[in-house]
């Protein structure tokens, strides 16, 4: 469950780090006191949207652990 939730925010990750730096001619006129390219920006707002996920993902995960296994292949 975890890793079905975290996978499409790892890829819209890189996505958006991809484009982000893409368009850094734009970003560079917008931003005031940070680079366009500043690292430490990129990385805590990644870990944030990967934290967030996680948490999103925490709750349907422990609720499948709590499924007794027979149940769930009698309900299918």
């Amino acid at each position: 469950m975890l890793r079905q939730g975290s996978t499409p925010v790892l890829y819209g990750l890189m996505v958006g780090a991809v484009m982000a730096i893409g368009d850094f001619y734009l970003l560079r006129k917008v931003l005031y006191g940070v680079g366009p390219l500043d690292a430490p920006s990129y990385c805590s707002i990644a870990a944030l949207f990967l934290v967030v996920a996680l948490m999103a993902s925490l709750v349907p995960a422990r609720r499948a652990t709590r499924v007794e296994p027979s149940e769930a292949l009698r309900y299918e």
